[in-house]
Formats: C-alpha cells, structure tokens, sequence
C-alpha cells in the first residue's frame, strides 16, 4: 500500500497521498484497495480531518484501463463496483474530508474529488467524465447533487474538457489557492474539526441526507456496468482515444 499512497497522521489529521505520478495516478485495484483501507482506518481511528492530495502533474486520472486484454466482463464490474463503494465511504464519512486537486482529474478520479466536502485548486485543473462513452454510470448522482442536474448531463453527455473556470463557477470546485493559502486552509478546517466530536459529527450529516442516495448510485452502476460487452466497449474508447491522440501529435 505505501507504495500507492503515503500516509501522515499529525494527532486527528489524516492525510493521504496518490503517489504512483508515473501512471497519472490512476486508479488500479491495488490503489482502490489501498484507498478503501485507510478510509476505514479513519472511520475507526478518531479521524476529524481526512486531506487527499497527489504526487505528480496530475491529481487522479481515471480508472487504470492497463491489462484489459486480460479482464472479463464480470472482474471489471467487480473493480468499478468496488471504486463506488470506496467513494460512498469517503462521501459519508463522519469527519471533514477535503480534497487538493491539481492537473487533470478524469472519470473515477474526478469522482474521487467530487466525493469530497470540501474540493479545493491548488493548481491549473481541468475534469473530464467520459465513462458514459463505454456505458457506464458511475458518480453521476454525486456529480447531480454537487453542481446540478442540468451541468452534469452536459459534462457527463459530451465527454468534454471542464475547464477550471467553469468548474469553480458551477461548484464543482469551491476555490483556487496557492500552496501557503491551501495550509492555512488545512489549518483553519482541522480547528473546525475539532468542534464536534465524530458521533455528533456522523449525525449531522446523516440528517443532512449525506448516505441518503448511495443504493440508488449504486444500482446506476451496477445495472450500466453489467450490460454484455463491457470489456469489448472499454477497448474500443480506448482505441478511439489513441487514435484521436495519434492524430493531434502528427498535426
């Protein structure tokens, strides 16, 4: 696990560092695995403040689509099933989560900062959510909920670049700061932390309706995920994007 993620632990202060910049930070199993356990560790541990940030040029690119020549049908539903259940736990934590996003962040890994309360630019960000491409459904209800039904058809129906501006201005990002702004915001937010103990905590946010929608979410993806042909569609999108960037180099 540490070498996908780097763990520091300052008293109630969680933070967790994507660290694998060679692959875009992208998101192979082992890293989910890894994700999904320090999450549950912070359910546990007395975690009030869980910081998510990333190593590299880019904060999280998306699904890991390497070795599909060796998948099935049913192991890729069980590794995106397994990506939502690890978004739900960090969206109903019981504590402040907050995510310091940079680069491109695509697909599960903009799912991966929408799950978070708080979704902070520390640097040039650009999103994209192109996995209605290959049929799949997976963050689109968080998306909704976080920005509008009506910005999230768009983005998730055109596959298009969001750009940073457009993604502060809908609130899919709540604010750009520069390196010593995002410390005095950890700062400020494990103080606000502290007020409420993680019961309480816990409980308003559930009476927020923070869980409120997580078995729809799930039945989205588990329907769209379990349609024949699910490798088949990943290679094809897969192919069609090299090819569209084989054409942007030569031009």
């Amino acid at each position: 696990m540490t070498e996908l993620v780097r763990i520091r632990v300052q008293g109630t202060r969680t933070c967790v560092t994507l660290d694998r910049p060679h692959k875009g930070n992208s998101l192979s199993a082992e890293m989910v695995h890894a994700l999904e356990a320090v999450i549950s560790r912070c359910h546990e541990d007395g975690t009030t403040l869980l910081v998510l940030d990333a190593q590299g040029p880019h904060f999280c690119t998306g699904f890991d689509l390497g070795n599909l020549d060796e998948a099935t049908d049913d192991a890729l539903m069980a590794r995106f099933v397994r990506i939502e259940l690890m978004l739900q736990k960090l969206q109903s934590a019981p504590f402040i989560t907050v995510a310091l996003g940079h680069g491109r962040m695509v697909g599960a890994g903009a799912d991966l900062f929408v799950a978070c309360q708080r979704r902070i630019l520390v640097a040039e960000s650009s999103f994209r959510f192109p996995g209605a491409a290959f049929g799949l459904v997976l963050g689109t209800g968080r998306l909704a909920r976080s920005v509008g039904a009506a910005a999230a058809c768009d983005w998730v129906g055109s596959g298009r670049w969001v750009s940073q501006a457009e993604a502060l201005e809908r609130g899919l990002a709540h604010t750009c700061v520069d390196e010593a702004g995002a410390q005095a915001l950890i700062e400020r937010l494990h103080a606000e932390s502290l007020r409420l103990d993680v019961e309480t905590r816990g409980a308003v946010y559930a009476a927020a309706g923070q869980s409120l929608h997580r078995d729809r979410d799930l039945n989205a993806l588990v329907l769209s995920a379990s349609r024949p042909g699910l490798c088949e569609r990943i290679r094809a999108f897969r192919a069609a994007a090299q090819e569209l960037n084989d054409r942007s180099v030569k031009a």
